[in-house]
């Protein structure tokens, strides 16, 4: 096979691939006995008929269409493989020439696809992030004891006009044109919290027990939400919240501590941690943030169209032009970050370990309450896995950077970030326990990240069911080669489209279920095996 690649756009080649009759001459056979099997001639056994015999009733036009159709996708992957290629999407494939008959032509076709474009990263150990400082202030610590000081604080009845922060009950009547469409009684509102009706603050502001008044507003739910109406609101009662002293007695009725110093150090020390776990995001985020400005590449138009007509499509919003665009800039943006984070993965040689994929998928299942069993299934089934398995390798990507960027705080103190992203050291440690008996290494699910389908809507070339569409018509004697099915595509988004929304099961997961999870070890490690 001989194949040759023009680059038609930085992002866009058009494979020129040749095929000798030998080369091919194996799934022209194929194509007798699947097509014999399915022909009846008198005087022969289906599935026994010679292929002159055959090529003789229904001629040799279907035989060597099933054999293109058959063969093609093995010989576009091998074109892929040898150009060093990362495919984006489903080729266009035209069908040039084809054997005239079982001893004489060749297969010659044209692929035309988008490609990942060129990225060339940064020194690692060259970056430096700076992240928030640990440090809990007083107004911090305090707004914190304020929060539980409201838990436990009363409401008592008060004899004058209501203000902002307190709390009053409510009769409220909505009438659109004179018709009445809604009504509530005694429904207790905090004045300034914002969540009823728009317009409600300010109209209650000042009124005092058994005094009403009347406002516009848009209605917040129902079926005529959003429509405006004419309000009617009567309050029965004002309260105001009384707060409990803050002192020991509070430290006991609040917490386990017996003073208010013990409870105030918790405080602090509680707001310190997830300070900490904070530190870890911002990192995370800032280091990609510091990656995609310091790079610059084009990215597949195609790929971003594609995305954004599905994305206008589930909406039913295919005609709103000014939605189109904020969806045109968000699959812009969300295909650069996949794409760079790709090629991070691949430059840090990143391997997803099957027991990690086997705990995501559990965990995702459970968290849309579905059968992990069932939702491993259908996620193999619509050709998911190599998904899941992508948008690990990118989140692993991240951690292992980090390793290599200078991390500090706003004080200039180094900040360790082993607790979230490990070390070398602990993954050298953890690979020799997690050696098998035989001294064979932990499985790992191998990720090649350009054939993951990206959260843009790219799709994989390696499928293992995959063919390229919209096989065009071969000139003169040629026979056309069907559409092939297409893999199925992400959003996760984001598991976009969070992965259950391909899952149409619902049965609830329990949430310790180690059976289970046994059985899904085995349907995981099947899929793993063809991601």
């Amino acid at each position: 096979m001989k194949s040759a690649v023009e680059t038609l756009e930085p992002t866009r080649v058009k494979l020129t691939v040749e095929v000798t009759l030998d080369e091919l001459t194996p799934s022209i056979q194929h194509a007798y006995q699947h097509i014999a099997k399915d022909v009846s001639i008198p005087g022969f056994r289906k599935g026994k008929v010679p292929a002159r015999i055959l090529e003789q009733r229904i001629g040799f036009g279907p035989i060597i269409e099933h054999a293109v159709n058959d063969a093609l996708p093995g010989f576009y992957r091998e074109a892929v493989t040898e150009a060093g290629l990362s495919p984006l999407g489903q080729p266009d494939v035209e069908v040039t020439t084809i054997p005239t008959s079982a001893k004489e032509g060749e297969l010659a076709f044209t692929a035309e696809v988008d490609v990942r474009p060129e990225i060339a990263l940064p020194e690692l150990s060259g970056l430096a992030i700076e992240v928030d400082s640990l440090e809990v202030s007083d107004d911090e610590v305090d707004e914190r004891i304020e929060v539980m000081r409201q838990r436990f604080g009363t409401l008592a009845g008060v004899e004058r006009a209501a203000k902002d922060g307190d709390f009053v009950v409510l009769d409220l009547n909505a009438t659109i044109d004179g018709e009445e469409v809604d009504t509530v009684s005694g429904v207790s509102y905090q004045i300034g919290s914002g969540n009823m009706l728009e317009g409600l603050d300010e109209a209650v502001t000042g009124l005092s027990a058994d005094e009403s008044t009347t406002f516009t507003a848009p209605l917040a739910g129902g079926e005529r939400a959003g429509e405006q109406a004419e309000v009617s609101v009567t309050i029965t009662a004002v309260k105001e919240q009384e707060l409990p002293e803050l002192d020991d007695d509070f430290a006991q009725l609040a917490s386990e501590f017996d003073t208010l110093a013990e409870l105030t150090d918790d405080v602090r020390t509680q707001a310190a941690a997830g300070k900490v776990d904070g530190q870890a995001v911002q990192a995370r985020d800032k280091l990609l943030d510091a990656l995609l400005a310091q790079v610059d590449f084009p990215v597949p138009a195609a790929v971003v169209e594609a995305e954004v007509h599905r994305h206008l499509e589930g909406e039913g919003r295919l005609e709103d032009d000014e939605h189109r665009a904020e969806v045109q800039v968000e699959a812009t943006e969300s295909l650069r970050r996949q794409l760079l984070l790709d090629v991070l993965a691949e430059q840090l040689k990143v391997r997803v370990a099957q027991e990690e994929l086997i705990d995501f998928l559990v965990r995702t299942a459970q968290q849309y309450r579905v059968d992990p069993n069932e939702f491993v299934q259908n996620a193999d089934k619509t050709g998911q896995i190599p998904v899941f398995v992508g948008e690990l390798a990118r989140n692993k990507s991240l951690a292992l950077a980090l390793r290599q960027v200078s991390v500090t705080d706003g004080d200039g103190n180094a900040v360790d970030l082993t607790p979230f992203i490990g070390s070398d050291e602990l993954d050298a440690a953890a690979s020799g326990e997690g050696a098998s008996a035989d001294g064979g290494d932990t499985e790992v699910v191998e990720v090649a990240t350009e054939e993951a389908p990206a959260e843009a809507a790219a799709t994989t070339d390696e499928a293992p069911t995959e063919k390229p569409k919209r096989v065009r018509k071969a000139p003169a004697k040629t026979a056309e080669a069907t559409d092939a099915e297409e893999a199925p595509a992400e959003k996760p988004k984001r598991a976009r489209k969070a992965p259950a929304k391909k899952t149409e099961e619902t049965a609830e997961a329990p949430a310790k279920k180690a059976p289970a999870k046994k059985t899904t070890k085995k349907a995981a490690e099947k899929a793993a095996d063809e991601a």
